[in-house]
């Protein structure tokens, strides 16, 4: 296992053929800033162009995962429009849609704002009970700009996206669990162990079996039917070929 203490704002490892980012500001509850953006797109570029690497896991230390955006850093800018523009100057999110390889999210403690949206971007959701999530944006008059308002619905439906954006209240673990926000729960002292299990166990599949796949979820969804259809026909048969 070799950790890498290059990055400000992040811890980053990789053992076997699992890499595991750590958001860690913990002092603020790893409020997302622009120092962890860019800490963030340079860890997601190595693990994209390392070929021994099969999986993602992503986690926070301390006693959340994340708290949302620093607010902190709106006042140095001229306009919260510029602040929020320089903030998503690297494409983070693009990043991590378009990571082929699996990306488990293990969180706890606190969810909210741009760390519910980072979730949301992962395959697989791990939370640990106990757990909030929220998107605020709405009762400070913005609306979540890291893809809340299109990955929410895709994940837990439309009607039930709305609750939770148009409200901006808060839920619990259980009720995150019963509308599919996370994949499963899981007892906090036992989240990081469960998480890299199911992280290390995604990670032995043909590599491009999992590229594929993930090809057919991230295209497939937003096609009609027959056309879905044909596309997974030409995957499978790329995979046959290969």
């Amino acid at each position: 296992m070799s950790t890498s203490s290059a990055f400000q704002t992040l811890l980053f490892q990789k053992h076997d053929a699992v890499a595991h980012i750590s958001l860690n500001r913990p002092q603020v509850v790893n409020a997302y800033n622009i120092q962890m953006r860019d800490d963030f797109s340079e860890a997601l570029s190595a693990v994209s162009q390392d070929p021994e690497v099969g999986a993602l896991l992503i986690t926070g230390e301390g006693r959340g995962f994340c708290a949302g955006a620093d607010l902190t850093e709106f006042g140095s800018a001229p306009s919260q429009v510029i602040a929020r523009r320089v903030r998503w100057e690297r494409d983070v999110w693009g990043q991590l849609v378009n990571l082929d390889k699996p990306i488990v999210a293990a969180v706890h403690g606190y969810c909210i704002g741009s760390g519910l949206e980072i979730a949301l971007l992962c395959d697989l959701r791990i939370g640990a009970t106990g757990t909030v999530f929220a998107l605020p944006e709405v009762q400070l008059g913005m609306i979540p700009a890291a893809g809340g308002t299109q990955t929410l619905p895709r994940v837990v439906g439309r009607s039930q996206a709305l609750d939770l954006l148009l409200t901006g209240r808060r839920i619990e673990s259980e009720e995150a669990l019963e509308m599919g926000l996370v994949t499963r729960l899981t007892a906090p002292k036992s989240l990081r162990d469960e998480a890299w299990q199911l992280a290390a166990s995604l990670a032995e599949p043909t590599t491009e079996a999992v590229a594929g796949m993930k090809q057919l979820l991230r295209q497939g969804m937003d096609l009609d039917l027959p056309r879905a259809l044909e596309l997974e026909r030409r995957v499978a048969a790329r995979l046959a070929s290969s």
